[in-house]
């Protein structure tokens, strides 16, 4: 698939992000989300379904053979998947507790992998009706509602003073905090979902390290428009994050930035 096949494609999977943004508004505008637990303790809401049966439907019809792998449906074994060449991978609304809380920072995201990585991720926030989109390769851009015209991203070509650091405002444990001893002055600013790696595409962060617990369908959308603007997303030991590599959907701890010319990994030896 060409580059120019892929952004005709990312515009496509863009218009189902949002109309699954619109269906999340639905429950959103309603006031309290009832919430059952998942076998993880994680929520799972209506609009977490709703917006899962939207964007299945679509792809189905969009790329009837393309598989799918979701957070919130059945999942093929990975003596299955592991023969897959390339698939979707979604969350059809990443950020739960943020849209529980109604603090707005929740998003739709959807990648296309192939080969273990993303080609094309789009990542949409239905509050403020924005949109991030990638190709790694090409190009990444954002755009604010329909028929808006794309703001082409790039990251920070060089890290800010002080350093501004992009952080989980539900997960902060031990080895952020020696990261950030580490690193010396910075502005932290808790978000919440893929909204991390956007502000880090689009130039208004510096570094998002993440030393907690993440699900493959988390980062790929927004993994692949930082990659698009630049950036990069690696594991600690330096390797890019791959997907669709083991049984467990569990990703490594990763650091996602913007200026590569710096050695953010040494903060963490």
């Amino acid at each position: 698939m060409s580059a120019e096949e892929r952004a005709r494609l990312a515009e496509r999977v863009a218009s189902i992000a949002r109309a699954a943004g619109r269906e999340i508004l639905r429950i959103y505008g309603q006031g309290a989300s009832h919430a059952q637990s998942k076998p993880d303790n994680s929520p799972l809401t209506e609009a977490d379904l709703r917006s899962q049966r939207l964007i299945a439907d679509a792809l189905r019809a969009l790329t009837p053979d393309i598989p799918l792998l979701s957070e919130e449906a059945a999942r093929a074994p990975y003596a299955e998947r592991s023969k897959w060449r390339q698939y979707w991978l979604v969350d059809p609304l990443d950020g739960t507790r943020e849209f529980l809380s109604r603090n707005g920072e929740f998003t739709v995201n959807i990648a296309l992998i192939e080969a273990h990585v993303p080609v094309l991720g789009v990542v949409h926030v239905p509050v403020t009706d924005r949109t991030y989109a990638g190709i790694p390769g090409a190009a990444a851009w954002r755009y604010t509602g329909a028929g808006a015209g794309r703001q082409m991203l790039h990251v920070a070509a060089r890290s800010a003073e002080p350093v501004r650091v992009v952080g989980s405002r539900s997960h902060r444990g031990d080895s952020l905090e020696q990261f950030l001893a580490r690193l010396g002055p910075h502005q932290m600013k808790p978000v919440g979902s893929s909204l991390k790696f956007c502000l880090v595409a689009e130039g208004a962060a510096d570094v998002y390290p993440r030393l907690g617990p993440t699900r493959e369908w988390d980062t790929a959308a927004a993994h692949a428009v930082v990659t698009a603007a630049g950036g990069a997303v690696v594991q600690l030991d330096g390797r890019p994050l791959e997907y669709n590599t083991r049984d467990e959907l569990l990703n490594p701890f990763f650091v996602a930035y913007g200026d590569t010319q710096r050695d953010w990994l040494a903060l963490l030896r």
